[in-house]
């Protein structure tokens, strides 16, 4: 029997590989994280309160996109590990600032050493160059989440997108 011709191919979507390729990724992470007594969320609140400095309870829960009631959850779980400090702020007693320890800070760079080796054994077919670039796109497309940004982008911003969008990858 003959096959069919392929009349309009849509062009390759990513989403499918992008899921399949962060479940590889989250379940190896967790199987890392989990005799440090972490979980991927303790991960980012504790890279978000390095990466940012101390921050109010409010603020924190904004930044992370979770509902305040959990963020409250979530720190009992830092806190009881030492690996985060609640006090009230001097500004305003009837909030909380929330700080990172020193022993949040070691446990956190113990944590991102163990999640490179997830990635370097996930990603290990890509060159470093390959990674980096795959790297640099997922930034620019988790910031440019709407047709407005994208259409603010600088013209070598731009040329990278529809590069990509066309598979091209190396006109950057």
């Amino acid at each position: 029997m003959a096959s069919l011709p392929v009349v309009n191919q849509p062009p390759h979507r990513c989403g499918a590989l992008l899921d399949h390729l962060s479940r590889r990724v989250r379940t190896r992470a967790e199987s890392v994280l989990t005799p440090m007594n972490l979980r991927p969320r303790h991960l980012l609140t504790l890279t978000v309160l390095r990466d940012h400095g101390s921050s109010t309870q409010q603020a924190l829960a904004a930044t992370l996109g979770i509902d305040s009631t959990n963020l409250v959850g979530l720190l009992n779980d830092l806190e009881a590990d030492n690996l985060v400090e609640r006090r009230r702020s001097p500004e305003d007693r009837r909030r909380h600032v929330v700080e990172l320890t020193d022993v949040g800070a070691k446990k956190l760079a113990k944590a991102e050493f163990a999640l490179a080796a997830v990635e370097d054994e996930v990603l290990g077919g890509l060159t470093p160059d390959q990674r980096e670039e795959l790297y640099c796109l997922l930034q620019q497309a988790t910031a440019t989440t709407d047709v407005e940004a994208c259409a603010g982008a600088d013209e070598a911003g731009q040329t990278l997108v529809q590069s990509c969008v066309k598979g091209d990858v190396s006109a950057r």
